[in-house]
């Protein structure tokens, strides 16, 4: 491995296209040392498969990566592709038990780290007020008030704590009342800054200890950025709301930077550029990692002032990161067991024995 890489890399988090790392993948990882790589269902063919394809992955870098998922439970549960679904905080919410919500955050933990992985992108954070809204939350919130979302919600993180894994919350600020889907165009969140500290902010800054991250979304938000810049690309909302306000040091993520809200709008260099000066620090580009060079190389040449914070952060919550358990196929078949039982006591029996069904359209969040 060259000790020459572009260093911009390490503000990166990769998708790779499939489910073996190709000459493109490995010359890439190897010229920008990204800081890690988030897995779809596309990369996930069966379990032995995955687990090699993922160390493979943490052989390519010289320093522990975070190697992430979106394993929420329901319809965004990648792992999905060779197990049991896990039922969505939905189903998990109405049943109201919170030892089975910690269930869940454990078998997610245990399920996570068999197959070397060390960060959940995980719990939504954002209110279920509105099931049939095409804004991408349909079945993914833990609760209808803010209360309710905080107590379930830190359930689940408990949970994966315990097997060592590290969570996420999200979309802060929040797509709880926007109306289009962040995937496909960027939405507009019309709520002033008294009606988001009083409802949907509630949950974020109740689970700030307890959460090891924080992912700012993609909307437009009159109220806390008059310029109409997203969310995830506002100085005014990173650094301004979470950095100033909250004193929020901890790390923070953008949602991916491919999705239209952003894409839609901008290059994804300058994209990259804007939302590291906003005050992120890892940055989200899950499926066209071959621009990476070009996006590497711009924030490579970032002043000091603006890359410094973020490296610290980025390095504070690496140390964190778990080492990977050896691999075992029966323990995974143990643990999918487990998840089984787990769908079985949240759903009726009828409904257990089927996936997640999405009657409303479709969001790629499923696929994306």
């Amino acid at each position: 491995m060259s000790d020459s890489f572009i260093d911009g890399g390490r503000f990166l988090i990769l998708g790779i296209p499939g489910t073996e790392v190709d000459s493109a993948t490995r010359e890439l990882v190897q010229a920008i040392h990204p800081s890690g790589f988030i897995f779809f269902s596309r990369n996930i063919r069966s379990p032995e498969q995955f687990r090699a394809l993922v160390d493979e992955l943490r052989g390519l870098l010289p320093f522990r990566p975070f190697l992430a998922m979106d394993q929420e439970g329901g319809r965004v549960s990648r792992l999905r592709q060779i197990g049991i679904e896990p039922p969505s905080a939905r189903d998990l919410r109405e049943r109201g038990d919170l030892s089975l919500i910690q269930r869940h955050g454990t078998l997610t933990g245990q399920l996570l780290r068999l197959f070397g992985l060390n960060w959940n992108l995980a719990p939504v954070l954002d209110l279920g007020i509105d099931d049939e809204a095409d804004n991408s939350l349909r079945n993914r919130c833990y609760g209808r008030t803010p209360d309710e979302v905080a107590r379930f919600a830190a359930a689940f993180v408990e949970g994966m704590h315990a097997e060592g894994v590290l969570s996420c919350g999200k979309h802060f600020p929040g797509y709880t009342f926007v109306q289009v889907d962040p995937h496909e165009t960027l939405p507009i969140l019309d709520r002033t800054l008294l009606q988001l500290e009083s409802e949907e902010w509630k949950p974020f800054r109740e689970l700030l200890p307890a959460c090891d991250s924080l992912m700012v979304g993609h909307v437009r938000c009159p109220s806390l950025d008059p310029s109409g810049a997203p969310s995830s690309l506002s100085p005014a909302v990173v650094d301004g709301v979470l950095r100033q306000r909250w004193r929020y040091s901890g790390l923070i993520v953008t949602d991916d930077l491919d999705m239209g809200a952003i894409a839609n709008q901008h290059a994804l260099p300058d994209a990259a550029e804007l939302a590291l000066r906003a005050g992120n620090d890892l940055l989200l580009v899950c499926h066209r990692p071959q621009l990476g060079w070009e996006v590497a190389e711009r924030l490579s040449r970032l002043p000091d002032s603006i890359r410094a914070p973020a490296e610290g952060r980025i390095e504070a919550l690496r140390e964190r990161l778990a080492d990977p358990l050896p691999f075992s196929f029966e323990q995974f078949v143990h643990v999918d067991i487990q998840v089984g039982r787990l769908r079985a006591d949240a759903l009726s029996p009828e409904r257990a024995s089927l996936p997640t069904l999405n009657d409303a359209k479709r969001s790629p969040v499923e696929t994306f």
